[in-house]
């Protein structure tokens, strides 16, 4: 296994300015995954969850600090670097799930392969493995409207795996999901991230999601908190 973390933030801040008024979200937050590792994050709405992803993910820029993906750093790297590490080496899940409704769920899962570059039918294999994997063999030639909402999410999950990253990155991958087919959700996502051997940040509500992943960090003015399983039951400041 490689030593170098394969996401380290450092000294990260951010500070949102509406008028006169400013309000700092993140203060030099320091944190690390290593390959393999599999850590949840915690905090209540608005505490920077969110934020803090969108930096780790290079999809929005911190007002100091820098972001290192498998030890290079991508703070200062041009839009065309940025958008190629997102493409290669990342990949999304969100709340919603944000698939494209004129496609079926195979076809989902393969744009993102062939806008890589990648051949036709080695993405259409890759596609079938996946959701193979995502128990919905028997859905691959349904549209999104076709499936139900833990199908479309697993469908999200199997589309953000699609170009092998190395670190997923999720934003409340089961809040709009009811809890028995968030538990059918989450059980597939922890499979295939077992499988694949990559590394996962997710922010989630869901205290029984965040006990069983490697680690448990929270969110709390600001700044990054190394909690442990005992601590984040009943602690309603990382809720």
């Amino acid at each position: 296994m490689n030593d170098t973390p394969i996401l380290s933030l450092c000294k990260i801040s951010k500070t949102y300015r509406q008028g006169a008024q400013e309000l700092m979200v993140l203060h030099d937050v320091d944190f690390d995954i290593k390959e393999g590792e599999v850590v949840s994050l915690i905090g209540p709405s608005g505490s920077g969850k969110s934020t803090l992803l969108q930096i780790a993910g290079l999809l929005d820029t911190a007002d100091s600090g820098s972001v290192m993906l498998n030890g290079q750093d991508c703070s200062r790297q041009s839009d065309y670097v940025r958008t190629s590490l997102r493409r290669d080496f990342l990949g999304f899940v969100y709340q919603y799930h944000n698939l494209l409704p004129d496609f079926s769920a195979l076809e989902n899962v393969m744009i993102p392969q062939l806008i890589a570059g990648k051949n036709y039918n080695a993405s259409m294999d890759r596609a079938k493995w996946l959701l193979n994997k995502m128990q919905l063999e028997h859905r691959i030639n349904h549209r999104p409207a076709e499936l139900s909402g833990g199908e479309q999410q697993r469908v999200a999950i199997a589309r953000a795996l699609a170009n092998t990253p190395k670190l997923l990155l999720a934003d409340e991958p089961t809040g709009n999901l009811d809890p028995k087919t968030s538990d059918i959700v989450f059980k597939a996502l922890m499979t295939i991230i077992k499988e694949t051997g990559l590394a996962a940040l997710v922010a989630t509500h869901n205290m029984e999601l965040a006990k069983s992943m490697n680690r448990q960090v929270g969110l709390k003015d600001g700044k990054i908190v190394e909690l442990g399983i005992s601590s984040i039951i009943g602690n309603k400041n990382f809720y």
